[in-house]
């Protein structure tokens, strides 16, 4: 059976097959299930859903997203509902109940046994930013004074084979985490031989307490499939897998570049957010954008004598509005992931400056050289006349762009550390922020310029 067979027959209304895949031999992965019944409206992804073995139900549930639990979950007895949701991994359920809010949190509470709700309500007084949020319970954990063979026959004893069994805890007799050990170690040694001989004394532990960030950071530095987080005693609580991380790194990253498009980010999926919601996030950003760029009409308003005097200086507004708006986007963007990725600090700010003043300065040169030749070549091939004193608007150009390209520039690389100062998301001074900014910013130093060079001549 296919995944194409298994989706045509859902299309048809016909879901007999998913009941049947049970019998088969091969079983079609839970996350590849998941997502062809994702991909249908509610009411068919409901009776889908239903019709998959009940073995199967809570390993294919726990791969939607949760807007469709959610939809699942009502849509089923509570009976039904009761044992999927007790079944899912911990980490799943905090997932789904860290994105409920008011009666829908109070309503799934109901569904869990005292012993998860309990669980599931110390999981919520964690900040939602903390690595709290990702800890899956379900991990495998032994004393220190046991020997291999005693510690063997536990695992199997107590722990079904999943992923959270890759890697052993060693605990002390107060739970206190001691040291971890690859499930490998446990094979390849004597089964005679005591914990302790076979520990090398190096582990690397999360702060119940640390941020996401913190997390996928140290995920990145050490390379582990997992890590165990503890409390402030250094006591054992649980555990956070790479594939979780994978999924804050995702979330992060989503939301950074929504951020930096010039929105607010979305709860949902870009296809399961609804038109209004989605009107809703992307108004406010634009209607801001929308009023700072009407200072630029206000700004050459200010100036209107001068374009009225020389047309030929309003040719350019384009290209110099353009020219610092790109510079300062470039600079913003490099500073943003170069402080997402935790290259440069705060503290780093005049290191900063001075590296985006020299940036901005030579590519300014470059761009006022290529304006300058530009405007020389065109008047002596009589493609265009800019007056008899060309020369002088060509240096009109050279000069603004220069100072508009390091304007952008510093405005790009300054604003991220700015907020990250005041405790705002650098990602929020977007490509478009910055942009708007550096347009009007432009046009005064542009026309201040000109009314230098060209006064007595054009002006």
């Amino acid at each position: 059976m296919t995944l194409k067979e298994v989706k045509t027959k859902i299309q048809k209304g016909d879901f007999t097959i998913l009941s049947r895949l049970g019998k088969q031999k091969k079983m079609i992965d839970p996350a590849e299930l998941a997502k062809i019944i994702s991909a249908f409206d509610v009411d068919t992804a409901l009776k889908a859903f239903v019709s998959i073995p009940e073995k199967a139900q809570a390993k294919t549930f726990a791969y939607f997203d949760t807007d469709l639990q959610q939809q699942v979950i009502k849509g089923i007895s509570k009976e039904k509902g009761s044992t999927i949701l007790n079944e899912l991994d911990s980490d799943e359920r905090f997932a789904l109940y860290g994105s409920l809010k008011g009666a829908a949190l109070t309503s799934f509470l109901k569904y869990l046994t005292p012993e998860n709700r309990e669980e599931t309500y110390n999981f919520l007084g964690y900040p939602e930013k903390s690595v709290a949020r990702f800890i899956n319970t379900d991990f495998a954990a032994v004393r220190i004074e046991m020997t291999i063979a005693e510690a063997n026959e536990l695992l199997r004893n107590t722990h079904k084979d999943t992923e959270t069994v890759n890697v052993i805890y060693v605990v002390d007799d107060n739970g206190k985490l001691v040291d971890d050990i690859p499930i490998r170690r446990l094979v390849l040694n004597e089964p005679s031989k005591k914990l302790e001989e076979i520990l090398d004394g190096f582990y690397v532990a999360l702060q119940v307490t640390e941020s996401k960030a913190d997390a996928v950071a140290k995920f990145k530095e050490y390379d582990r499939v997992a890590l165990p987080v503890v409390d402030n005693n250094n006591v054992l609580i649980g555990i956070v897998t790479v594939d979780d991380v994978l999924d804050i790194e995702e979330q992060s990253t989503t939301q950074d570049m929504q951020k930096f498009g010039g929105l607010e980010t979305l709860d949902y999926p870009y296809v399961k957010t609804s038109f209004f919601s989605l009107i809703k996030k992307r108004s406010g950003w634009l209607i801001v954008l929308f009023l700072g760029e009407m200072l630029t009409a206000t700004a050459m308003g200010y100036f209107d004598g001068e374009i009225a005097k020389a047309v030929v200086l309003a040719l350019f507004i384009p290209l110099i509005i353009s020219s610092g708006g790109n510079s300062g986007s470039q600079a913003a963007t490099l500073i943003i992931r170069a402080m997402a990725l935790k290259e440069i600090t705060i503290r780093d700010w005049w290191f900063v400056m001075r590296r985006e003043i020299l940036s901005g300065l030579t590519l300014g040169i470059i761009l006022g050289s290529i304006g300058f030749f530009r405007i020389v070549l065109w008047q002596h091939l009589h493609w265009f006349d800019y007056t008899e004193h060309y020369l002088l608007v060509a240096a009109t150009i050279f000069f603004s762009l220069i100072g508009i390209v390091m304007w952008g520039t510093l405005n790009g690389s300054m604003i991220p550390i700015l907020l990250k100062k005041v405790g705002f998301d650098p990602a929020t001074s977007s490509a478009p922020f910055v942009a708007t900014l550096v347009d009007v910013t432009g046009l005064i130093i542009y026309f201040s310029i000109a009314a230098v060079i060209l006064k007595g001549t054009l002006l």
